[in-house]
This record gives structure tokens, C-alpha cells and sequence, in this order.
């Protein structure tokens, strides 16, 4: 065994997995997995979350009790906008991407399972989202996350990435049985404000950019939301059709209606073998996701389903990709302090990335009902979630692995 290649070795569990239902010690696969998801869930709310904020947060800098978070930025760096005005690299800055992530799990999970504590976990993770486009006072602004100290401050520049998560993640919890009938009109509040702002702003003088908090345009290109690229074009009717579907209210209708048909066409015409990050691959997804489920028109509904299918073929390598580099590194390495580091800097960023990049893969494909997630995909997604150490662990990657164990659950795959 010793002279074996890590690859021929994930080869040989990924056959005893498949032909015996067991990993390599001998425990049943199933029990082994839930242990391990179990594990992940645990470490997600004991170590990446805050409860004054209801945020999860990216990344950890310590293992040791209550210093995990130690590196997130204070008042008076983000009063000052350091070290930009994105909080990239600070662990502040995907608030709203795990937000939304973590509610459809959650929904998916309570699907799954029918645990009653689903309701109170999914609320919470709600309370943040609803933190980040209120608290802050530009109503309607989805920041990427709030100050752990006054619960207030934020870096002024957002983006299409946190927008599109954190709607798509309310509407999966507005069409699940978790929230009561109070809660539901608290999310349609939200959306509709998200909504509202996007109806002000992203108009032709503004150069279709939803503006930054402070009203100015932001300048990097990240905000904007519409003449974008293939992969991003379904973002904006995407929340449109969420605010109408969550509300009923008929101008928010009428967005997506505008919207819908040049996006469509645009995600499917222009669709490239090009470079793009798979989380904004995962967006592109999750957006289609809700489109697929609203769109009436047949055309456009055959147009959706030929973009998710492509969507599906690309990550499937990705996530082969993912999980063969993930057996090459340090899974356990801490993150840097961006103080000193200067950010998400390599090495340290390949590791933090592989893991999320393994959970994203999987979940696109998951994401589309009528792709056939293959035994070597559910395979590799199984070595993905056991390999890992949930105590030695500083990737906010865990909550996509789990996001694709429960979709997979959902689908009836496997475990």
C-alpha cells in the first residue's frame, strides 16, 4: 500500500465504497458519511459562526477556543475601508454567499429529515441576510456582511455574487415548510427592498450598476446587472422572479418579464469553454434553478434545461479536478492573518478554494434534476466530505460539501 500513488488509492476506496458499501476501516459507508456531515455541521456553527451578527464567516485563523475569528475586521478598519472597500481577504466578504448557501441546505436538510430545529437554524441564518440590508441604513443594499462590534458598519462594495446567493437562499426558504406565516412576510420585505433598489439603480445612466452603499458607482464592475457576461445575465430577472413569486406584487413580474428572454438566450448563446470560476458557475445554477421552476413559456423553459445540462458536463470535471488536487495538499492548514498576509494568499488560498471548489462542483450538478450524478461523482463527493478533519478545518468549504450531501439526500443518491 505504501508504494501505491494517492490517486490509484482514492481509485481503490471509490471501488470498495461502490461494491461494499464500506470505506477503507471497514465502518459502513452511510454511518461513516453522516458522522462526517454531522462533524461539518458542528464546526460550521461552532467555529464559523457568529451569533451577535448571524453571519458565517470564511475562513478561520486559529483552532484554538475563541480565537478562530480573532482576524475579522474592527470598526475602525472598516470606518476607514481597509484594506479596500470589498473587505476582500478580511473573512468578511462572502457573508451573503454562505448566507444563501447555508439556508438551502438547511431547507434541503429539513426535507430530508423533518428535524423541528431546522425552523429555528434557518430563522437565524435569515436574521443575518435581513442584517445586511437594513442594518446598515442604505435599505435594500446587501452587504457582504456587518461589523461584529457595532453591528452597523460595513464595507461599502457588494456584489452580484452576495445578491445572487442571498436571494436565491430566501426563496428556497419562502417555498419550504420552515417559516410561519410572520416569517414569510419578514422575507418578502427583504426581497422586496433587494427588488426596489434594483428597479432604482440599475438603469442605462447608472451603466446598469445596483450602486455601491453610499450611492456611487461601483468601480471594479462587480455590481453591475445587467449587459454582463453569459454567466451572469439570469442573475437579474432571477430576482425579479423571486421578489414576484415571494410577494405577487405585478411589478416586479414585469421586471422579469423585461428581462427574462434576452438573459435566457444570452446564458445559452454565448455559452463559452472559457475560465470562469466554478462559484460563479454555482450562481449561474442556482439562478437558472429558480427560472426553471417560474418560466411558463416552453421555448424558454427547453432554452434553460440545454444551459443547466451544459452547466452540469463542465462541473462534473471540475469536480474531478477539485477532488484529485484536494489529496495533494494540507486540508489542515490555518489561514493567514490578512493584517500580516495581506489576504487569501497562496499557499493557504489553493487549500481554502479546493474545498469550496469540490462542494460547488458537486452542487451545480445536483442542482439539475435531470442530470444523472454518476457513482464515480457520488464517490468523489464521499472522499470529499471523509477526508477532512472537522476539528482541523479553516475552509468555509465545508458548508458547500454539505450543501451537495443534502442535495444529493434530497435526490435520493446514494448514502
Amino acid at each position: 500500500m505504501r508504494n501505491l500513488n494517492k490517486n490509484m488509492f482514492f481509485y481503490i476506496l471509490c471501488f470498495m465504497t461502490m461494491a461494499y458499501g464500506v470505506l477503507a476501516d471497514g465502518m459502513p459507508c452511510r454511518s461513516v458519511v453522516h458522522d462526517r456531515v454531522e462533524k461539518a455541521w458542528n464546526t460550521s456553527w461552532g467555529k464559523f459562526y457568529k451569533r451577535e451578527t448571524n453571519l458565517f464567516y470564511d475562513y478561520l485563523t486559529s483552532y484554538e477556543l475563541g480565537k478562530e475569528l480573532a482576524h475579522l475586521p474592527n470598526t475602525d478598519e472598516i470606518s476607514r475601508q481597509h484594506p479596500n472597500t470589498c473587505g476582500y481577504g478580511t473573512g468578511m466578504e462572502d457573508g451573503m454567499i454562505s448566507a444563501g448557501v447555508m439556508l438551502t441546505l438547511i431547507t434541503d436538510r429539513y426535507a430530508v429529515t423533518g428535524e423541528e430545529n431546522m425552523r429555528a437554524c434557518a430563522y437565524e441564518v435569515f436574521k443575518g441576510i435581513r442584517r445586511c440590508t437594513f442594518d446598515h441604513g442604505a435599505t435594500g443594499f446587501v452587504a457582504r456582511a456587518v461589523c461584529h462590534q457595532d453591528l452597523r458598519s460595513i464595507y461599502i462594495s457588494s456584489s452580484r455574487d452576495q445578491y445572487t446567493h442571498a436571494v436565491h437562499g430566501l426563496w428556497h426558504y419562502f417555498k419550504s415548510p420552515l417559516p410561519d406565516p410572520a416569517i414569510k412576510q419578514e422575507i418578502g420585505a427583504v426581497v422586496s427592498a433587494i427588488a426596489d433598489r434594483m428597479i432604482r439603480n440599475v438603469i442605462p445612466e447608472n451603466n446598469y450598476c445596483s450602486l455601491r452603499a453610499d450611492g456611487t458607482r461601483d468601480d471594479r464592475g462587480i455590481s453591475r446587472m445587467w449587459m454582463v457576461k453569459w454567466h451572469e445575465a439570469a442573475r437579474l430577472p432571477m430576482i425579479y422572479a423571486a421578489a414576484w413569486d415571494i410577494t405577487g406584487n405585478q411589478k416586479y413580474y414585469d421586471e422579469y418579464r423585461k428581462y427574462i428572454e434576452p438573459a435566457i438566450n444570452q446564458s445559452l448563446d454565448e455559452f463559452e469553454n472559457t475560465l470562469e470560476a466554478t462559484y460563479a458557475l454555482l450562481q449561474m445554477q442556482g439562478s437558472l434553478e429558480l427560472l426553471l421552476q417560474l418560466e411558463t413559456d416552453q421555448t424558454l423553459r427547453q432554452k434553460i434545461g440545454q444551459t443547466m445540462a451544459l452547466l452540469s458536463a463542465r462541473c462534473a470535471q471540475r469536480a474531478e479536478s477539485a477532488t484529485r488536487l484536494s489529496m495533494s495538499l494540507d486540508l489542515s492548514m490555518v489561514a493567514p492573518d490578512w493584517r500580516v498576509s495581506g489576504g487569501l494568499v497562496p499557499p493557504y488560498r489553493t487549500v481554502w478554494y479546493c474545498i469550496r471548489e469540490a462542494g460547488e462542483a458537486f452542487t451545480v450538478q445536483l442542482m439539475d434534476a435531470n442530470h444523472a450524478f454518476t457513482p464515480a461523482q457520488l464517490n468523489m463527493l464521499i472522499q470529499c466530505i471523509v477526508q477532512l478533519d472537522y476539528d482541523r478545518v479553516s475552509s468555509c468549504g465545508i458548508y458547500n460539501l454539505q450543501a451537495a450531501y443534502w442535495k444529493a439526500r434530497l435526490r435520493g443518491i446514494g448514502f
